[in-house]
């Protein structure tokens, strides 16, 4: 199949399959690989390992896919609804978390859309990825004319904002490439960058993830830093304020679909009732929520935070009755937050 067929073809097919924006590129090199090599050394990627133990494998797809000639691009929209306003005892979720979670949504749809690709073109090699593999997507994204990469390192479409999940499907076949856009639309604004609570965007299109909310809430284990504590607000998984203060996130279009919608008791989050969960209702109330990512104690650790910032009497009990859980990661939190009830 000539290359523009196969290419219109598998782009009618993931519009059909849900995704909101696909755009083809050559497998290269990405521009931004000496930035994202020197943000590793500068140590913002802090306990991250899985991308400092491989840097190697960011240079090019073909650390991913044998013989890989082109990569498309796509991207789904989770906006929904808009969140509600935690009271005393409740904890915000960033809302690409509010429903399912979207690994096992995106890889349905790839798996599905590699099947066809191959249906296509019996003797390609197609690989369908989400953000597990060493893929700089938001560089491919913006190649591949899905958008220009803003100042909070995201990836901004004019019609969708930040507010899409990206994934790649890598083919040894060639495609018909699309032209990167050639513009920058944020201009000199600086919003993102000012309304950071712990400082974590340190200049333009430069994140030290160590201070950022998300990292500290979902990718650190072990304790919060002390001095961090109090600017997670409310914090309990994740982290939208760059996104919520773009102007083109506030007039993003919305999806209809069902996956990403809030699941109930998710927008926004009961705390005192985590502490009750055992182990085996963890697992039935979030494994399959990207919540399950942070485990069982980062949650419980996040929201004795969120409870330590936002005292709340009736919250004590379930405080002291995570003095003793077994991980002293929820001890110590448990210990910070009651110490702000005295």
């Amino acid at each position: 199949m000539p290359p523009d067929s196969l290419t219109a073809a598998l782009k009618e097919e993931a519009a059909r399959l849900g995704f909101d924006l696909s755009g083809a590129v050559a497998a290269v090199t990405p521009p931004g690989i000496e930035r994202f090599e020197q943000w590793l050394a500068d140590g913002f990627a802090g306990r991250m390992h899985y991308m400092a133990n491989r840097p190697e494998s960011y240079r090019h797809p073909g650390h991913i896919l044998d013989g890989v000639r082109s990569v498309l691009m796509l991207a789904t929209c989770y906006r929904t609804v808009e969140p509600l306003e935690p009271v005393a005892g409740q904890g915000r979720v960033s809302r690409y978390a509010w429903g399912a979670d979207y690994h096992e949504v995106i890889r349905r749809r790839l798996h599905s859309l590699a099947d066809f690709h191959r249906r296509l073109a019996p003797g390609a090699e197609v690989r369908g990825i989400v953000d597990t593999a060493p893929l700089l997507a938001c560089e491919f994204a913006r190649l591949a004319g899905l958008g220009w990469i803003g100042k909070n390192t995201l990836l901004i479409n004019r019609q969708f904002g930040s507010w899409i999940f990206l994934a790649a499907l890598l083919s040894t076949e060639e495609l018909q490439y699309d032209e990167p856009l050639g513009a920058d639309y944020c201009g000199s604004c600086r919003a993102c960058l000012d309304a950071c609570p712990t400082g974590a965007l340190v200049g333009p299109y430069r994140l030290d993830a160590r201070r950022c909310i998300s990292y500290l809430t979902i990718e650190l284990q072990g304790s919060i830093p002390m001095e961090l504590c109090k600017p997670i607000g409310d914090r309990l998984f994740g982290c939208d304020i760059c996104q919520e203060v773009c102007p083109w996130n506030s007039r993003a279009a919305t999806t209809d679909g069902e996956d990403f919608r809030p699941l109930e008791g998710m927008n926004p989050v009961d705390l005192a009732e985590l502490f009750e969960l055992d182990e085996a209702a963890f697992r039935r109330r979030f494994r399959h929520t990207s919540l399950w990512r942070a485990k069982q104690c980062g949650i419980l650790r996040n929201a004795a935070v969120v409870l330590g910032n936002r005292p709340h009497a009736a919250a004590v009990p379930a405080l002291k009755r995570g003095l003793q859980y077994d991980e002293p990661t929820v001890r110590s939190a448990c210990v910070w937050a009651l110490e702000r009830y005295s």
